[in-house]
């Protein structure tokens, strides 16, 4: 179970510990239900996501990239590109934060908090200074499955 809400972010946190970093790219087999590959160069995942906005099924499995370039090539669509930072959040979260397809004029930030229970997630508040903007997590078009639909069509 993924359980995880969502925001609109300015870019990337200036005032955070970086943790990790990595150059990703995901595409999108099915957007209903969600199947997705996605690698970070090193790790090539093939991915399904039931229904739902704050929690949802997700199961994930590494593939090899021979897989993965067939299934790439399958898509027949460029891939969407990522640079994906973590930071630590003081109270021991992680903040993860992307910027999506960077060269291209649909380019946005949005950052991600998981967490252990819907409880957990639903009585976090983030830190203020942290420039987080409009929480999107129950928003379905803010999902990178919609993106997709809407940057390269049905998946």
């Amino acid at each position: 179970m993924e359980i995880e809400r969502r925001w609109k972010i300015a870019g990337f946190p200036e005032n955070l510990p970086m943790v990790r970093q990595a150059q990703m790219r995901q595409g999108y087999i099915a957007t209903a239900p969600v199947v997705r590959i996605r690698t970070d160069g090193v790790r090539y995942v093939l991915c399904f996501k039931g229904k739902g906005t704050l929690a949802r099924e997700e199961i994930e499995s590494d593939i090899d990239k021979d897989l993965f370039c067939r299934l790439e090539a399958f898509i027949a669509k460029p891939l969407v590109s990522k640079d994906y930072r973590v930071y630590a959040l003081p109270d021991g979260r992680k903040l993860e934060v992307s910027l999506v397809d960077a060269d291209l004029p649909t380019r946005f930030f949005y950052a991600e908090v998981e967490f252990d229970s819907v409880e957990e997630a639903q009585a976090y508040t983030p830190p203020a200074d942290i420039g987080l903007l409009e929480e999107m997590t129950e928003d379905r078009s803010f999902s990178m499955s919609a993106y997709w639909k809407r940057t390269r069509g049905e998946g």
